[in-house]
């Protein structure tokens, strides 16, 4: 869906759910008091038994501690005042991660006519579409997405997975590594560090990208075992496989951004949550909310919508859905229990 077709999806739900919606409001704090929490607001305060908190997981972007090292020729920049390849200043672009925001922002730029240098660390590699059907319509009919947090093994990690490398046009077209090398993008190794003006990237592509390639495969295999098993054999074609990420014939390890090659260095490094309002404590030494499926450590508190909060599918407007209502059933449980006491 475009943005305009994402509000007036939210606006609909709304509209049809008959909540008292309180626009340009802003939560300046939620505080502990007797039985329940105030809410402070731009535009007055709540007492309530309950909160559930809605902000999400990327509210402030993740900016490595090297960048003060940085020159100060180079401007530096982030998704958040990213608008458009026109704002930077003409000259090279050095963009630092290949996720979906790095690989997505790396193909605009570039198209613009700015040479575009692209810094590799961990990624998940999907195909945009696969056998005909978006990878989503996999990930979905296959059960991937419907995984719960506490069937999963290492929670943690899947919690922290970059996002995937897709990109959401009409055409439906895959933006991996390849495309973007096919293009001219340069691939460089993870940025490991600034000293001296140069910026040192790690070795090591070949092992990033045989990884990545080697986690898609394995999640195509469960595509294909589910179609197998769903009679849906029409839907596997052995031969329909992708092109291993090709490896640079030679990366460079360091860049020195006092030759002017390099004019802006944009981080597309990801996202943190941002919990400085939330006068409760329960979040961790990293910034993160502590809980348990979205029951918050703390009396009648709770959470939706973050990473794999209780499925794999939990940050995608569908996946709010299936936890929402695993969810209100517990909160109603504890405004019962707490009506008897």
């Amino acid at each position: 869906m475009t943005m305009a077709e994402v509000i007036e999806f939210v606006s609909a739900f709304a509209a049809a759910a008959r909540a008292p919606v309180r626009t340009q409001t802003t939560v300046t704090s939620v505080t502990p008091v007797d039985n329940g929490y105030t809410v402070s607001t731009t535009n007055g305060d709540f007492r309530c038994r309950t909160v559930v908190l809605a902000n999400g997981a990327c509210n402030v972007p993740h900016v490595p501690p090297l960048q003060p090292l940085v020159p100060p020729s180079i401007e530096c920049v982030t998704p958040f005042s990213y608008r458009n390849p026109g704002q930077l200043p003409e000259g090279g672009v050095l963009i630092v991660g290949a996720s979906a925001t790095g690989v997505q922002l790396a193909d605009e730029i570039h198209r613009s006519g700015r040479p575009v240098t692209l810094s590799v660390g961990e990624h998940v590699r999907l195909p945009r579409t696969y056998r005909g059907r978006d990878v989503l319509w996999w990930m979905d009919a296959s059960g991937v997405w419907n995984q719960r947090y506490d069937e999963i093994d290492d929670l943690a990690r899947a919690r922290n997975l970059p996002s995937p490398q897709l990109v959401g046009t009409p055409a439906r077209t895959t933006l991996d590594l390849n495309a973007l090398a096919a293009a001219g993008v340069e691939l460089v190794g993870r940025l490991a560090a600034v000293r001296d003006g140069r910026a040192l990237f790690s070795g090591g592509l070949r092992n990033l990208f045989a990884l990545a390639d080697l986690k898609m495969d394995r999640l195509l295999d469960t595509f294909d075992d589910w179609a197998r098993t769903h009679a849906r054999d029409a839907d596997v074609d052995p031969s329909e496989r992708f092109e291993p990420t090709r490896v640079p014939p030679s990366s460079r390890l360091s860049l020195d951004l006092t030759s002017g090659e390099i004019r802006t260095i944009l981080w597309a490094t990801g996202f943190r949550p941002d919990y400085s309002w939330l006068d409760v404590p329960v979040v961790d030494r990293k910034g993160h909310l502590r809980h348990e499926g979205g029951v918050v450590d703390a009396p009648g508190l709770y959470a939706i919508g973050l990473p794999v909060l209780r499925r794999r599918k939990s940050t995608f407007i569908h996946g709010a859905e299936d936890d929402a209502r695993e969810i209100v059933e517990h909160l109603a449980g504890y405004l019962a229990f707490s009506a008897r006491r």
